[in-house]
C-alpha cells in the first residue's frame, strides 16, 4: 500500500470514529443503533486495510509503532505487586532498563525489560530504550536474586539496540553484554524471554538467552536495523524495505529458522489496538511456556539451553560436484 493511499485510510478512519462517538454519545432511538453498527463494521473493515502490510518492513513499522504496549504496560496487564529494583551498584540506575520482583499467576517472579517513553520527556529519560552497561549489570543483579530465591525470570526486549555513544564504551558496553550472555546461559533458574517490539542486536540478545524465546506476531529481531543495514551493503537506506526481506527478521522467519520458539498472536490490525486482548494472548504464552520448563531438573534444563543456542547458525557442508549439478539443475 502506499503512503498517500495509507494517509486517505487513516484520515476515512479518523472522521468515522467522530462520528462513531457522536452516535454513541446520542440517546437509543430509530436507526442510531443499526447506523453505529454499520459504522463499526466499516471501521473494522479500514483498521485491517492499513494494517494488512505482511511485509518485512510493515512488520517492522509495526514493532515501531509508537502506541505499542511497553514492558511497564505488559507489567500491568500480567502481574501482580511489582516492585521495581534500582541500580547495578556499580555506577548509576539505568532507566531503559526495568527490574523487579512480582507475582504471576500468584507465583513469585523476577521481570525485566526494556522501556521506550510515550512523550519526549520519557523518551529522553528512557534513552528511547538504549540500555547502557548499567542497565545491563543491573539486569543480570536481579536475575542472581532470582536464581538465590529460585523464582522464575520474565524478559520482555524491545529496544533498537544498546546505546551506541561514547560513554557507554568507556564503561564497557560490550563486556556487559557478552557478561550477561554467559552468566544467563547458565543462570540456574526457568528464564522466558519475550520479543514484544524491536529485538535489535547485542542489546537484545544481553537479556534474550532464554530456555523458551516467544515472539509477538508483529516483531522482529536482528543484528541490525533494516536501515543501517541498508546503508553499509548499498550505501543508501531507502533501500531498507529489500534489506528487511533479506535478513529475515520477523518472527515466522525465526520460527522457520529455530531461532524462537512460538509467535504469539496479536489482535486484528496490530497490538497497538487492543493491549487487552495482547496481554491475554501473551499471559497464556508465558503460562504454557514456564510448564515447558518446569517439568525439567536444573540440570536437564541448562542442557538444553546451552544446546538450543548452539545449534543456530547451523549449515551444510555441499560438495563442488553437488553445487555444481543443483545450479546447472536450477
Amino acid at each position: 500500500m502506499s503512503e498517500p493511499e495509507k494517509e486517505r485510510l487513516e484520515m476515512e478512519r479518523g472522521l468515522l470514529e467522530e462520528e462513531a462517538t457522536e452516535l454513541a454519545s446520542l440517546p437509543p432511538g430509530t436507526g442510531v443503533a443499526e447506523e453505529l453498527q454499520q459504522l463499526e463494521k466499516r471501521l473494522e473493515q479500514l483498521r485491517n486495510q492499513i494494517h494488512s502490510d505482511d511485509s518485512a518492513m510493515g512488520r517492522v513499522k509495526l514493532a515501531r509503532h509508537p502506541e505499542r504496549p511497553y514492558m511497564l504496560d505488559f507489567v500491568q496487564l500480567l502481574f501482580e505487586g511489582f516492585s521495581e529494583i534500582h541500580g547495578d551498584r556499580r555506577f548509576a540506575d539505568d532507566p531503559a532498563m526495568v527490574c523487579g520482583m512480582a507475582r504471576f499467576h500468584g507465583e513469585p517472579v523476577v521481570v525485566i525489560g526494556q522501556q521506550k517513553g510515550r512523550d519526549i520527556k520519557q523518551r529522553q529519560f528512557r534513552n528511547f530504550g538504549h540500555a547502557q552497561p548499567d542497565g545491563y549489570r543491573k539486569a543480570l543483579r536481579v536475575m542472581k536474586l532470582a536464581e538465590k530465591f529460585s523464582r522464575p525470570v520474565f524478559t520482555f526486549i524491545d529496544t533498537p539496540g544498546a546505546y551506541p555513544g561514547l560513554e557507554a564504551e568507556e564503561r564497557g558496553q560490550a563486556e556487559a553484554i557478552a557478561y550477561n550472555l554467559r552468566e544467563m546461559a547458565r543462570l540456574r533458574t526457568p528464564i522466558i524471554a519475550t520479543v514484544t517490539g524491536e529485538g535489535g542486536s547485542g542489546g537484545a540478545l544481553a537479556i534474550g538467552v532464554g530456555d523458551v524465546v516467544n515472539m509477538l506476531e508483529n516483531t522482529v529481531y536482528s543484528v541490525i536495523s533494516p536501515e543501517g543495514c541498508a546503508a553499509i551493503l548499498w550505501k543508501d537506506a531507502s533501500k531498507a524495505p529489500l534489506a528487511a526481506e533479506a535478513m529475515r527478521i520477523t518472527a515466522p522467519d525465526l520460527l522457520e529458522l529455530g531461532i524462537i520458539d512460538r509467535i504469539v498472536p496479536e489482535p486484528p490490525g496490530g497490538a497497538h489496538l487492543d493491549w487487552d486482548q495482547t496481554a491475554k494472548y501473551l499471559d497464556q504464552a508465558l503460562i504454557d511456556s514456564l510448564k515447558r520448563v518446569r517439568g525439567l531438573k536444573t540440570e536437564e534444563m541448562l542442557k538444553q539451553r546451552y544446546l538450543k543456542f548452539r545449534s543456530m547458525g547451523r549449515f551444510e557442508e555441499v560438495s563442488r560436484e553437488v553445487a555444481r549439478t543443483t545450479s546447472q539443475v536450477g
